[in-house]
């Protein structure tokens, strides 16, 4: 599974194949979140920093719109929502 990502991490980078192979799967299971269990990780992530509710939403809102794989674009209430109910 992924050989040519693989091949391609060996060939650019110090890694040897069984350690680009867990970077690649290690990366995977990141991005393999929904969008609600990311926001309530980062969420609270965020809360453990000490940052405030509206300061954690408007960085949560900018932050996915990097994800991998786009989310629909989430008002600030919807975020609240996910987390809180």
């Amino acid at each position: 599974m992924h050989d040519e990502l693989v091949d391609h991490l060996t060939r650019t980078t110090p890694l040897n194949r069984g350690e680009a192979l867990r970077v690649i799967q290690d990366v995977l299971a990141y991005f393999d979140e929904t969008t609600d269990e990311y926001v309530r990780r980062r969420h609270r992530e965020l809360q453990a920093q000490g940052l405030v509710n509206t300061a954690i939403f408007e960085r949560i809102e900018a932050d996915l719109k990097y994800r991998a794989v786009a989310p629909p674009e989430l008002t600030l209430r919807q975020l609240r929502r996910m987390v809180y109910g």
